[in-house]
């Protein structure tokens, strides 16, 4: 099998496009992706061994990706990984922002150093990424950049601590819509709500409960596949999306738009039940959803 894109084959054929936290989850699905569609595509990530695991995936279905052990958040290492790659691929045509990373905890039980390490890795990793990026290769030929945010829009209780840092992301996006615009370079974010991603088997008993009970709280009654998400990000990419920028897709299923209120209760189970999208061949469901 392999990846069954709804994207045209040879999409990004002759680019070079990064994808940070590529080695599991959602980036891993991204990278696939993006490899099926002709793109040479970087994986980084912390440890050497999924980044190894999913380039061996891609080369296995006839696709071109390599890996960099890479901290986003360290400044040195990511001008480095990025200097290096211009100089051996000549250009950085795309650049996917999904590292991150956090615990649930309510904010008045996050001490400094919690907060701070939650937001070093969702904003400060994104900003270095991007700036990096835009100096040493952007800047002289155009590009795209998509952040992978969350849907938290309306606020995030028991995760204040990244909702605080994916906002500032998306903030960014709008800044660098005005300065990096004239430069042909357009960064847009997507907000991913509940997706059926192993993201989800790497939290504690804890949130059990609250993980098989999502897809309950949202309109389209489930959550989305790891290719829905991918897609969105593939289609901010794509010349399709040539004139978006600054802006951030939020692929929720509707949950960004809270509770239902009381006067419209949402039925137990959805009356014609829409189906996920599911392109991503070596997709699995995370264990925590299993009965």
């Amino acid at each position: 099998m392999s990846y069954r894109s709804i994207f045209a084959p040879g999409l990004f054929a002759d680019q070079t496009i990064l994808v940070t936290g590529g080695g599991s989850g959602i980036g891993r699905c991204i990278a696939h992706e993006l490899a099926s569609l002709g793109a040479h595509v970087v994986i980084t990530g912390r440890t050497p061994e999924k980044l190894h695991r999913v380039v061996a995936e891609i080369a296995e279905d006839g696709g071109s990706a390599e890996g960099h052990s890479c901290d986003s958040r360290d400044e040195e290492a990511v001008a480095a990984l990025i200097q290096e790659l211009v100089t051996t691929r000549g250009r950085i045509h795309g650049l996917v922002n999904n590292a991150g990373g956090q615990f649930p905890s309510p904010l008045e039980a996050i001490n400094k150093k919690g907060f701070e390490a939650v937001v070093r890795n969702n904003l400060v990793g994104s900003f270095l990424m991007a700036r990096e990026v835009f100096n040493h290769s952007m800047k002289k030929h155009g590009g795209a950049i998509v952040n992978v945010t969350a849907d938290c829009v309306n606020g995030f209780p028991g995760m204040g601590h990244t909702g605080a840092a994916r906002a500032g992301t998306e903030n960014l996006c709008k800044t660098a819509a005005w300065e990096w615009g004239p430069y042909g370079v357009r960064m847009n974010a997507v907000a991913p709500g509940w997706i059926e991603s192993a993201g989800l088997d790497t939290y504690d008993d804890s949130m059990t409960e609250m993980f098989r009970g999502a897809a309950g709280k949202v309109p389209l009654k489930r959550m989305a596949s790891e290719a829905e998400l991918s897609a969105a990000v593939c289609f901010l990419l794509s010349p399709a999306a040539g004139y978006i920028n600054g802006d951030t897709i939020r692929v929720d299923g509707g949950g960004q738009f809270g509770s239902s209120p009381t006067y419209w209760p949402l039925p137990d189970a959805a009356i014609n039940a829409t189906e996920a999208y599911d392109g991503f061949h070596r997709a699995s469901r995370p264990k925590v959803l299993e009965d």
